[in-house]
């Protein structure tokens, strides 16, 4: 209702916004077919769409936050990623399967108990019907 009494057409707008989003997400899988993965391989994602619905979630809707839940969690695998094979103080050498597991572990309990309640935008999902 915003955007469109400030004069912009919201069709207009939605459209672009799904045709950034399939354009990132093009060049998203392009990466993790090519660079990241070295192949176009079944389940390659591992599971990374949930973890972007929940920075979506754990950034309450909000740009900056899911840029921010993006990079946490970015972090997260990355420090699974340098804990393989490596000797922790209290535990030693933890199981691979655990580090692997960690990012997802983290997600959740992030999730769980640090989000409070996220609520979704109003008009998610519904047509904007401009009123005459």
């Amino acid at each position: 209702e915003a955007v469109d009494s400030a004069g912009i057409s919201v069709s207009l707008l939605r459209y672009k916004a799904v045709i950034i989003a399939g354009i990132l997400c093009g060049i998203a899988g392009a990466y993790l077919s090519t660079a990241h993965g070295s192949g176009f391989v079944r389940e390659m994602t591992a599971g990374k769409g949930y973890i972007a619905l929940a920075a979506m979630i754990f950034g309450k809707w909000q740009p900056r936050g899911a840029l921010l839940a993006c990079l946490l969690f970015g972090f997260l695998e990355a420090i699974a990623a340098r804990l393989q094979g490596v000797e922790l103080p209290v535990i030693g050498a933890a199981p691979v399967e655990l580090i692997l597991a960690m990012p997802y572990l983290m997600t959740v309990i992030l999730l769980a108990g640090l989000v409070g309640r996220a609520i979704p935008p109003r008009a998610i999902g519904q047509p904007y019907i401009k009123e005459r």
